[in-house]
């Protein structure tokens, strides 16, 4: 009898990786190292060793194992197919078929985001709903959409790039991606941190960020938070631009709900609350009233999210 379902979150430094009950209940956690060298190749063969360490650590026999699923930091096909990682080396090549020949459980990939939305529905902060927008703020802006407790990932794994969408023409600077002025921009740590360096350059304003030789987004909201005039006129621009963003995806999916991540999301209510300011201003009547959450799960979202795609396989 299947018991058991195995979650893997590829990153850059360290692959993460959680055996969770068919339930969802997570019991046990751990990391091994992302070797990166000859393209990435030594990945799966290292992931199938450590999963048969834990299972005889923990006396588990692999047809106990209804499946394992894979968050991969790119694109993902529907069909299993990784259409390139340039993070971690790889190519074009079916990770499900690959993972399933090493490992001889049935393997279900998706993109890493995409898949820690679906972690985030299932035991994390949209818990309880069915139609879900996650954006995850760090160093750039990620994001995944669920609706109807699946993932909608697109022809070419590619949906869900929330951080992509355009939101001001008239931007100079680039974004990472090649492209100007997108939501990444100007909602990211980074994208935070250079609002902040501009209105410093075009306003003679006191403000306490003028004390710091390195301004992070944490620095701009805890000022914030105080009272700093600046600050809050910072914190209103990244709040006016992700919630008019968030009201046009609304137009699109009508979530349920929007859970709010990553590194930035730390800072709190100050975040939800502006933001959804912004974002009932903005969205079309019917989908005004979208409760705002913020995500529950921290760094083992992916885990989850990818035990729970393996799991609906």
């Amino acid at each position: 009898m299947e018991k058991y379902a195995v979650g893997v979150d590829i990153g850059g430094t360290t692959v993460k990786i959680g055996l969770f009950t068919i339930e969802g209940k997570v019991l046990s956690k751990w990391e091994i190292e992302t070797r990166k060298e000859s393209n990435g190749k030594y990945i799966l063969s290292d992931i199938a060793k450590s999963l048969d360490e834990e299972f005889a650590k923990q006396h588990i026999e692999k047809d106990e194992v209804k499946s394992i699923g894979v968050g991969v930091p790119g694109p993902v096909t529907e069909d299993g197919k990784v259409l390139g990682c340039v993070n971690i080396g790889w190519d074009v090549f079916n990770i499900e078929e690959a993972l399933t020949k090493e490992t001889g459980i049935c393997v279900k990939a998706g993109n890493d985001a995409n898949v820690a939305a679906l972690g985030e529905l299932w035991q994390g902060g949209g818990k309880g709903c069915s139609n879900m927008v996650m954006v995850t703020l760090g160093t750039g802006v990620g994001g995944g959409i669920i609706v109807n407790g699946k993932i909608i990932a697109g022809t070419n794994g590619a949906a869900g790039e929330i951080g992509h969408i355009t939101v001001c023409k008239d931007e100079k600077e680039a974004c990472n991606c090649g492209k100007h002025g997108c939501l990444e921009q100007y909602t990211s740590a980074t994208g935070i941190v250079r609002l902040a360096v501009n209105a410093l350059k075009t306003t003679d304003k006191e403000s306490g960020l003028r004390k710091f030789d390195v301004i992070t987004a944490k620095d701009v909201f805890d000022l914030a938070k105080s009272g700093d005039q600046l600050a809050l006129e910072i914190v209103d621009h990244f709040a006016d631009t992700l919630g008019s963003a968030l009201a046009q995806i609304s137009c699109v999916v009508d979530p349920e709900i929007i859970v709010i991540g990553g590194g930035v999301s730390k800072a709190g209510e100050i975040i939800t609350d502006n933001v959804k300011k912004y974002y009932q201003k903005n969205a079309f009547h019917a989908s005004r009233n979208t409760e705002f959450r913020l995500a529950l799960l921290g760094n083992d979202a992916g885990i989850y999210g990818a035990a729970k795609l393996g799991i609906d396989k």
